[in-house]
């Protein structure tokens, strides 16, 4: 890996890793992602819990944001609308975040729609979980993981599998007289 990639790894990381749960700017005040958690007072107001995360997968970079919504903001009918505003604005925050940390401008493109997951936890209250990947730019030489993987067995252990595996059962597996017979002469 080349040491670009790698800035780019851990200006990315870096960037996801401000942006936790009452983290400050330059000048005290909390962050703005878009989140749920930044409605509302912080002490009078019942919290909303919710956050996001980033991994690398090959070249692209997967955004996971979980929530915990009412089960009536679900059938409003615009959840997935709502989760692609949701993911924009994740992502505009980890852009300018990224810019403030290397300097340098992050090229995300979208690659498809968000994935949405709804569990149920209640009668009123479920679990979202909304993923989108992101293509990178800037990543060179980094393959895309879409190509299956290629079978590397070794030799000596592909000739033992050849020759039948772990071999025939041994020859003490069928006993005269079977395991009750003996227990019963034991005890």
């Amino acid at each position: 890996m080349s040491q670009a990639n790698l800035d780019v790894i851990r200006g990315v990381a870096q960037a996801a890793a401000n942006s936790y749960d009452g983290a400050l700017d330059d000048k005290g005040e909390p962050i703005k992602i878009g989140l749920k958690r930044e409605e509302g007072h912080l002490i009078l107001n019942s919290r909303t819990v919710d956050g996001f995360k980033v991994r690398f997968h090959g070249d692209k970079l997967l955004c996971t944001y979980q929530s915990e919504i009412k089960l009536k903001d679900v059938y409003k009918g615009n959840l997935e609308n709502e989760m692609e505003q949701t993911m924009a604005d994740i992502v505009k925050h980890l852009k300018k975040e990224y810019k403030k940390i290397t300097g340098n401008a992050l090229a995300l493109t979208p690659e498809g729609e968000v994935d949405v997951l709804v569990q149920s936890t209640s009668r009123v209250r479920v679990f979202v979980t909304a993923s989108k990947a992101y293509k990178v730019g800037g990543l060179d030489g980094i393959e895309a993981v879409v190509q299956p993987s290629k079978e590397k067995l070794e030799t000596s252990f592909k000739s033992f599998l050849d020759q039948g595996g772990w071999g025939k059962a041994p020859t003490n597996k069928e006993q005269k007289g079977g395991w009750k017979k003996n227990k019963q002469k034991d005890g």
